[in-house]
């Protein structure tokens, strides 16, 4: 789910859609903390935690930055071996 807000705020970089965007980096936000709060791994929770500090930029950018939006996706992608097998098709 997480995922799927990173890709529903990508199609929205133009400056028209400042506010649709905020929204989805709130629900990508809330999603993170909803997981981490329920990771038993300490060690995938110290890195969505990380990730979660490069969508907060994303958040608190006034211009959409397209390239360290999709930059940050990836790198969510790369946890799991299932979900880098999609990076081919962002």
């Amino acid at each position: 789910m997480i995922a799927n807000e990173m890709k529903r705020a990508a199609a929205l970089m133009s400056p028209a859609d400042r506010a649709a965007r905020t929204r989805c980096y709130e629900r990508v936000l809330r999603l993170v903390d909803l997981t981490v709060a329920v990771q038993p791994k300490p060690t995938l929770r110290r890195e969505l935690l990380r990730w979660r500090d490069l969508v907060a930029a994303r958040y608190l950018e006034a211009d959409p930055a397209p390239a360290a939006h999709d930059e940050a996706l990836r790198c969510l992608l790369r946890f799991t071996a299932v979900a880098s097998r999609q990076i081919p098709f962002l």
